[in-house]
Parts: C-alpha cells; structure tokens; sequence
C-alpha cells in the first residue's frame, strides 16, 4: 500500500502533531519524557530546528561561544574493550603508545603560544601508571603553565583510579584538585541506559557510577560536562532517558556546564558496518538536547565529530558554543573523522558570523567572556 504524501509534513505544512509540544516551548514548560520521543521522531526538522533555536535565543540571544584550547590524549594504551573506539590498544598492541611529562609540556607550550586557556587531558585506562603520574602531570603542567585551565580525566578515568589505587572516588578527585585539576569533561557517559552499556561496553562503569562521580565533583565545586554519544545501537526512548538522568542531576546540583551531543564514527571499530550519522541526525539530535537539557546552560556542536559546516548550521538548531581550536585531536580521527585537526580563532569567528551570530570567545567555566571585533575592511 502506497503511503499518502498528504502524511509527510512539509515547509507548507508542519508537523500538527507537535502543536501541543511547541506550545509548551513557546511558554518556558519543562517537556515530558514522551514529548521527547516524539520531538526525536517527527520528520519535521523545521518545526525542531526552530523550538530548539527558541530556547537558544531566549537563553544566550546571538551569542556563540568558543575557546582557545588543545587537546593532550596522553595514553591510548586501555584495559576495557569497547566496541565503539577506535582509540584504544590494548596493553602490548602495536600501535599504543604513551606521552612522556616533557612531550605533554611541549604541547601544553604550543598551546598557550596561540593564546590557548584550556588543555582538554584525557587518555586510556592504563594498567602500569601509578597514580603519581596523574597527579604530576597536573601540578607540572599548572608549575609551567599557572594560567591554565586543566580540564581532565573523564569519569571512567576517575572510577578506575579509585578501584585500582584502592582509594574512594571523592580522595581521587580530591587529590587531583590539589594537583590542578580545574574540571572535568564529559565523556564515557556514551547512553546512560544498562542495556547499551552491556552491549556497547561491558567493560566500562555503570550508568550509577558515571553519575556519582559527577555528583561528587560537582558537591566538590568541581564542574563538569556531559555527552552524549548517539548512532549506534541505541533507541530513540533511551537517549530521552539519558537526556532525563543528566537532567534531574542538575536539578540536584547544578554542577553541569555544557551538554554534548556527540556523533559516533563507525570506521575502524567493531561496528564498522553501521552507517555514518547524518547531518540532518546530527542536527536533530543537538535540536532535541537543547529542548530537553532545559537546564544545562549550553549545548556544543562538537566540530570534530559533526564537521565544521554542521557545527556551523547547528548554531540554528540549539547549539550556542562550538568547542573551540582543538589541536591535535585523536579519538574521533582514529575512527576516521574528516574534519580537520584544529582551526584557529579566525575560522571559528569566521564560521560563526556567517550563521548570523556574535563570536564570543570564553573561558571554560564562562567566566571571562569577550565579544571578538569583526576585522576591518580594507
């Protein structure tokens, strides 16, 4: 039986179904998990793309925020196996290797050359480093480099530093903290739903434990980000789910400063044979986080895995930062991303005025804000 076309929502015709749904954006509701689901499902990117830019504007108007910043994956040598990452070797595989303190400094140098405030630290779960070295690197590299900020060790990091070093979760962080640790990033949290995390990396900590150590740091004042990584094996109603459990932890405690929406690179893992993610998914999904997150302040269009021109277009579609330079950014290129390793201040204030916005470039906790000045027509 033939489908009638009548169905399809067009320009001409939106998506009627989400009247109910627009209207509670319109009013500043918050949406329920079934309102999600349907926002995820609706053919109509238009009508998503423009609540979710709703919500961007009324919270940051034309603002778009990036930092200077670099990317230091100091080991890929790891002890889980997940069959989403191309990054990871195993202990004694070709093709692993580990950054000595002085190779992480001369990249720390690079960076703060071109005016970097940030260095993103993150690496494997490896079985020989003591956790000495964890905490040397952050007070050598803060000794060096004082103004920097160390945005480090994601929360699979954390958890496993506790269990092997036999330590609690909150001395971990503690001690990182005296060492210079300004925040953590986002990652491991991949779906926040056991019946994905079993099959995609039963290896890895649990949904529970992901959010305990953001809900330590956070009690700690240590902010943190969350991701989310979609276009894999997931469902639709599990990444409300995970959009639900970030949620209600910032209800709790307010510690989160960007969600993340991140688009996973099938080559050179063991799902290889997935299709890649789309734009227009890539759109909808950071579409559907900024309308769901209502209370993360910011939603990244994360560049390196979306691609410049999708990150540029998501600024319409709820993302209101783009990351920022980058620099040598492995995990998504060994997986094969395309976009490139880093850019410079002047493409993303380029990328960012095109799209109709104010390039604002930023600290990693939001603190230091500056408008940057369009340059001067010759």
């Amino acid at each position: 039986m033939r489908t009638s076309t009548t169905d399809v929502p067009t320009l001409d015709r939106p998506d009627t179904s989400l009247l109910d749904v627009a209207r509670k954006v319109e009013r500043g509701e918050r949406l329920t998990r079934e309102d999600g689901e349907r926002l995820l499902a609706t053919p109509d990117l238009h009508e998503l793309g423009r609540l979710a830019n709703l919500v961007r504007e009324r919270k940051h108007g034309k603002n778009a925020y990036f930092v200077i910043n670099r990317h230091i994956n100091y080991s890929n040598v790891c002890v889980d196996t997940c069959l989403f990452c191309a990054f990871a070797r195993r202990p004694g595989e070709e093709g692993g290797y580990l950054y000595t303190m002085d190779e992480m400094a001369r990249k720390a140098e690079e960076a703060v050359a071109i005016g970097a405030t940030e260095i993103h630290i993150v690496g494997g779960l490896h079985p020989d480093l003591p956790f000495a070295f964890y905490t040397e690197m952050l007070s050598e590299l803060k000794r060096r480099f004082p103004a920097i900020h160390l945005k480090a060790f994601t929360a699979v990091e954390i958890a496993y530093f506790a269990e092997k070093f036999g330590m609690t979760r909150e001395g971990v962080l503690s001690a990182l903290r005296d060492a210079g640790l300004g925040s953590l990033p986002g990652g491991g949290a991949e779906i926040l739903v056991e019946r994905v995390r079993k099959k995609l990396c039963r290896d890895k900590i649990d949904t529970e434990a992901w959010l305990d150590v953001h809900r330590l740091a956070h009690r700690m004042g240590i902010r943190s980000n969350a991701t989310m990584l979609y276009g894999h094996i997931e469902r639709d109603d599990e990444k409300i789910e995970h959009m639900l459990r970030i949620r209600e932890l910032q209800d709790e405690t307010g510690g989160f400063l960007t969600f993340i929406p991140l688009s996973f690179h099938p080559e050179n893992t063991f799902l290889a044979k997935l299709p890649k993610a789309t734009g227009t998914m890539d759109l909808r999904h950071i579409a559907v986080s900024r309308l769901m997150v209502d209370n993360v302040d910011h939603v990244k269009a994360y560049w390196t895995m979306t691609g410049l021109p999708i990150a540029q277009i998501a600024l319409s579609f709820g993302a209101d930062d783009m990351d920022g330079t980058v620099i040598e950014e492995k995990i998504t290129h060994m997986a094969g991303g395309r976009s490139p390793q880093g850019v410079t201040q002047e493409d993303l204030c380029r990328l960012i005025r095109e799209a109709g916005r104010v390039p604002i470039k930023r600290d990693t906790l939001y603190t230091h804000l500056e408008p940057v000045a369009a340059p001067a027509v010759a």
